[in-house]
């Protein structure tokens, strides 16, 4: 059983100052970075597998905007996930697997399948093949630096953080959780030379039994002003997945 938790009819600078999960208010000494980023994990991630429908509306200046939907299945524990598009019709069929540390594209016109990367632009949006995925931040970052403050009305812990490998998407961040429960609410997605790239709001969570899932994020483009994305999850089911979805026979029999 899960519920939604958010202030309808709002901006999203807006909603930051109002998202509200009651009664998890944290009490005696503040955990250090690592701990922090392992809560993270632990509260995103599931033990059993995942399935929810996503959709992007993506808005770039100049231009009408774009439009996708897709499904996405999620097995954590094995960091196996499967995501199938569903429209536009133009790339409906197409698929995303990731097994075994491989990440795969699947085109059904031609029935091939080709290497593709979790750092890669989701279609023509402002989100990442990564945002889909699983969360690592506990394997992937180290924090370089601590502060506190306030997002909105709510005390957070501010870290910045450094990639550990070359497989994470962004080699910098800036993180912004809120203390009480340890749930992301802002992050800065820094390249290499510490240029910031994007900017990421979650301002709406659904909880689902001890876990929450950020089923509304806005993705703001840093270097081209005015380009955005605003990602939305639905439909989201806890239930058991054979283990046949997690295959490339899957998804070749999905457009059959």
């Amino acid at each position: 059983m899960h519920r939604s938790i958010f202030a309808k009819g709002l901006g999203p600078a807006v909603i930051l100052l109002v998202l509200a999960v009651p009664g998890l208010r944290a009490e005696g000494e503040q955990p250090d970075a690592a701990a922090l980023l392992a809560q993270m994990d632990r509260q995103t991630n599931f033990q059993g597998d995942f399935t929810a429908e996503y959709s992007e509306i993506s808005q770039h200046p100049g231009q009408q905007p774009s439009v996708y939907r897709h499904d996405v299945y999620r097995r954590d524990r094995d960091g196996a996930m499967t995501i199938i598009m569903r429209y536009p019709d133009s790339q409906k069929g197409q698929g995303y697997l990731e097994v075994d540390n491989n990440f795969w594209f699947y085109d059904p016109n031609s029935r091939l399948f080709s290497h593709a990367s979790l750092k890669e632009t989701w279609q023509n949006t402002e989100a990442m093949n990564s945002d889909f995925f699983r969360t690592t931040w506990a394997r992937d970052y180290v924090s370089e630096g601590r502060s506190e403050g306030t997002l909105g009305v709510y005390p957070v812990v501010i870290l910045d953080l450094k990639g550990t490998n070359d497989q994470v998407t962004f080699p910098y961040k800036k993180v912004w959780i809120r203390k009480d429960i340890g749930i992301l609410l802002k992050a800065e997605d820094y390249s290499l030379s510490k240029r910031l790239m994007r900017t990421v709001y979650y301002p709406q969570y659904t909880k689902i039994e001890d876990h929450y899932v950020a089923d509304r994020m806005l993705i703001v483009d840093n270097l081209n002003v005015g380009a955005k994305t605003e990602l939305t999850i639905t439909n989201i089911s806890l239930a058991a997945l054979p283990d046949y979805t997690f295959t490339k026979a899957f998804l070749q029999q999905v457009n059959r």
